[in-house]
């Protein structure tokens, strides 16, 4: 079933499992990858990310709905690379968003480490437990759950 799971996964593949692109695009690079487990990816976060024009002038800061966002888009390309889906034939929907928690903020400069682990998966949809660290310093937690669905042209 996991024949076809690469043994690195670069932007290419990313961008082939993810249909979010600039400026939506919230994983850079995979650093970790335990197939159908968990996943270490990065998001470089820097002053022309577009959102930094309004939240906040002066005082940037990334907002937590997105870092909550990257960690779904790493528990995406998690699953669909786990499982050998590295067409993009795929979508995954975020669906519930639970015990979401922030401890720090994410200001341009940060890596944001994007530390995300399957807890269960339940017919088409995935639940992960996620932590977002710098520095490795935790900056928010939630638990994640998305659904699987065909990826259809419309």
């Amino acid at each position: 079933m996991t024949e076809n799971v690469p043994q690195t996964i670069d932007i290419a593949t990313i961008q082939r499992v993810l249909p979010h692109r600039y400026p939506f695009l919230l994983v850079d690079k995979v650093v970790e990858f335990e197939p159908h487990k968990r996943i270490v990816a990065h998001k470089n976060v820097t002053i022309n990310e577009p959102f930094f024009q309004g939240h906040f002038p002066g005082h940037p800061v990334m907002p937590g709905v997105l870092v909550i966002e990257a960690l779904a888009q790493a528990g995406g390309v998690l699953t669909q690379v786990s499982r050998g889906l590295c067409n993009g034939d795929r979508l995954f929907y975020l669906v519930k968003v639970d015990n979401v928690r922030f401890s720090r903020m994410v200001v341009p400069g940060d890596v944001l480490e994007l530390h995300v682990d399957i807890k269960r998966v339940i017919r088409n949809m995935t639940l992960y437990t996620c932590v977002a660290k710098v520095d490795g310093k935790e900056v928010a937690t939630a638990d994640v759950l998305c659904a699987e669905t065909p990826k259809t042209d419309a």
